[in-house]
């Protein structure tokens, strides 16, 4: 199984939504889900934040960016690819 997932993050940002992204980032490496997360340009609209995470924990690490997505109201902002 992949190890790495993405999440396709939109630039263009106010200031509330990249406040939350960096909180989301900073919870996965706090939580010990990876230690790096790499960012690569999509497009003019996009980024691509690619990780890894243990095969054991790529569950719960979708699980856990899909409720902050949906607490945090960024369903325009953040995707799993």
């Amino acid at each position: 199984m992949d190890k790495a997932i993405q999440l396709r993050v939109r630039k263009d940002l106010d200031p509330r939504q990249q406040l939350t992204v960096i909180k989301l980032k900073g919870s996965l490496i706090s939580k010990g889900y990876t230690e790096i997360i790499h960012i690569l340009d999509q497009d003019e609209e996009f980024h691509i934040n690619t990780f890894e995470t243990s095969s054991d924990k790529r569950n719960e690490v979708q699980d856990y960016i899909t409720a902050f997505i949906n607490q945090e109201n960024l369903f325009d902002t953040i995707t799993i690819k």
